[in-house]
């Protein structure tokens, strides 16, 4: 099964800065797609995740976490996603957060706000396994409460649109599409 790679404070404000297109490139043995420009990656042939990850890690110019999730914990989210109830609007944007690491306590009770429940930039609404969910004011001001998103849940994170996880969700459904008729086929050929 695929696997999702996103990397953690890449291509973000000038820093941290690489060409994922080449990277992917330079990574086809795995199958990798290459998702937008802050290092978010679709591997349809990972093999072992450590290899991968190693192979990552060495053609980076430079140190980031790298979080891997596996292809059918993504899938997931478009069914269990805590979006389904809230109202969408021009004014908020929906975003899911990668945990990076294990949470070292219990995370707070949600839904919260940041910087309060009562005068909210962003809020979180969710979590789902490694994934806390939630939803920004398009203002200015947002921009610094969306960094805060660590302090919060006391571990680093690593932050996507919502429309973004769209995207990951079409490419690992083609995928998956592509692998069971590869299976059927190959059986029906066996």
């Amino acid at each position: 099964m695929a696997i999702v790679v996103f990397l953690r404070g890449a291509n973000v404000g000038g820093h941290r800065r690489f060409r994922p297109t080449l990277v992917a490139k330079e990574l086809q043995r795995f199958d990798v797609v290459n998702v937008g420009a802050t290092g978010l990656f679709v591997v349809r042939n990972p093999g072992s995740g450590q290899t991968f990850r190693s192979e990552l890690v060495g053609r980076l110019p430079f140190e980031t976490q790298v979080v891997l999730c596996e292809g059918a914990d993504v899938l997931a989210l478009e069914s269990r996603s805590p979006f389904k109830g809230l109202a969408q609007d021009r004014d908020h944007v929906r975003f899911v957060s990668i945990l990076t690491e294990r949470v070292p306590g219990r995370l707070p009770a949600m839904p919260f706000g940041i910087p309060s429940n009562d005068d909210w930039y962003v809020r979180i609404v969710g979590r789902k396994k490694q994934f806390v969910f939630g939803v920004y004011r398009r203002h200015i001001k947002t921009i610094s409460y969306l960094g805060q998103i660590d302090k919060a849940l006391g571990v680093p994170v690593t932050t996507r649109n919502w429309n973004t996880i769209d995207a990951v969700l079409e490419i690992l459904k083609a995928s998956r599409s592509y692998e069971l008729e590869r299976t059927r086929s190959h059986r029906d050929n066996g």
